[in-house]
């Protein structure tokens, strides 16, 4: 672990409309590491990984990346950093084939995946590349608007929800492959709400409720005590 979190989020808050949403959110992620935001519904997480990347305008504080300051630029500015967002309800066009899904993200930065690369780690999207969006299952249309932003060159990853909805063998798939993404270099900022899952593959962990952190655990803290995230999160 670098010295430098390679992103940084300081005091950040949010709004929809007039609305507050985050209030004074802090964490920090370092190069190569997995990091989960945890919470219940509505408790901030899906609004914070949107207000990194610049998708909500309204919001104050401070996000940097490799010590560039996020704030100011554009949306498709922020994209040209590195980093990769992958929404919660994953964004791939439906009436597209996978194969015509994965050439039409633009490389942002060198490093990006080529095809052959993407179809070695992802070989159910090689099997369904003829295959249309509306004919995926959950599990693959996630798997596709992974591999998307792998293609960009994008290293810091930000997932909103990847598991959600899906049949626990493909949760587990899912899970082999952020582990893989990790050694092979990535760093990952994760929205769960499945936290069994998340204690299983992040370095650290961050629990918001009502839009503000109010703990922030690491892998050791939780395998000394396994109940620590469901008490934080009452489940």
């Amino acid at each position: 672990m670098t010295a430098d979190p390679i992103l940084t989020v300081e005091g950040l808050e949010a709004w929809y409309g007039e609305s507050q949403a985050l209030f004074g959110v802090t964490l920090d992620l370092h190069e190569g590491e997995t990091v989960t935001i945890l919470g219940r519904n509505g408790a901030g997480k899906s609004t914070t990984l949107r207000s990194i990347v610049g998708l909500i305008r309204k919001r104050q504080g401070a996000i940097r990346l490799r010590g560039q300051d996020l704030m100011a630029l554009p949306v498709h500015r922020v994209a040209r950093t590195r980093i990769g967002y992958v929404p919660e309800e994953r964004g791939i066009f439906a009436s597209l084939s996978v194969e015509e899904n994965l050439f039409l993200p633009p490389a942002v930065a060198e490093g990006g995946m080529s095809l052959e690369q993407i179809y070695e780690m992802f070989p159910n999207l090689y099997e369904r590349r003829d295959s249309s969006g509306t004919q995926l299952s959950g599990g693959e249309q996630q798997m596709l608007a992974i591999a998307r932003v792998l293609r960009t060159g994008a290293n810091v990853l930000l997932l909103d929800e990847p598991t959600e909805g899906l049949a626990p063998v493909i949760v587990e798939r899912i899970g082999k492959l952020l582990t893989r993404l990790k050694e092979m270099g990535h760093t990952i900022l994760l929205v769960e709400q499945n936290f069994r899952f998340a204690a299983r593959i992040a370095d650290r962990f961050f629990v918001l409720e009502n839009g503000a952190v109010v703990a922030e655990l690491t892998r050791d803290e939780v395998a000394a005590d396994p109940d620590a995230l469901g008490t934080y999160l009452e489940v």
